[in-house]
């Protein structure tokens, strides 16, 4: 009799043994599914992430690209107004109502004709050969686009005879490039570009190259 008893007392704690490494292994799965779960949705929200900051990357990148190519047609109406009769740059391109420094009037006024330099450039420099650059003694800055800072330059290349692009009379066209730099401080993006325009006396201003 004693010995059944200590034999079923045995098998008793054989299967409470069993059933508490059942539990075990129940309880390591949960953890490994809630680990495997946590992973995933870290993964989930780092790549959410990334692509929000790649679509703001790209949005400024976009704006401030824009930005510098709305700064062109400033530039060619600056050349075509001047060029245009009385042929003199008008009062209302330059600051404090315009874009233009004050400063910088006299200097664009004989980059755009190609006469010589005012002082302080060292007597007799033709224009074309100034060294002033949209990032240094910029022609002139654009104040209306709220969070940019956008600056201009423009360099008369040459002049050579041609007809009228609209009216088909022959004139002297002036071939410019202009420069735009456009930045936007808050995002840190930038950009820069460069076209060449063919500006004839009185008439339009055609983009060349850009």
């Amino acid at each position: 009799m004693n010995l059944q008893q200590a034999t079923t007392g045995a098998g008793h704690e054989h299967e409470r043994v069993g059933v508490k490494n059942q539990r075990g292994i129940a309880l390591l799965t949960v953890m490994l599914m809630l680990l495997i779960l946590t992973i995933l949705g870290i993964a989930s929200i780092t790549v959410t992430s990334m692509e929000n900051r790649m679509a703001g990357f790209s949005r400024s990148t976009e704006a401030v690209v824009a930005a510098a190519d709305s700064c062109e047609g400033l530039a060619a109406n600056i050349i075509q107004q001047t060029l245009s009769p009385p042929g003199v740059l008008p009062a209302s391109f330059i600051a404090p109502t315009g874009p233009v420094p004050a400063a910088n009037a006299t200097t664009l006024y004989s980059e755009i004709y190609g006469y010589d330099l005012p002082s302080p450039a060292p007597a007799n420099t033709p224009a074309v050969n100034f060294t002033d650059s949209a990032s240094a003694a910029p022609n002139f800055v654009m104040t209306n686009l709220p969070g940019f800072t956008v600056s201009g330059d423009i360099d008369l290349l040459y002049t050579h005879a041609k007809s009228g692009q609209g009216t088909g009379v022959a004139g002297t066209e002036h071939v410019y490039r202009i420069t735009c730099m456009a930045n936007n401080p808050a995002t840190g993006s930038n950009s820069t570009v460069i076209s060449v325009y063919g500006c004839l006396d009185g008439d339009t201003c055609v983009k060349k190259i850009n």
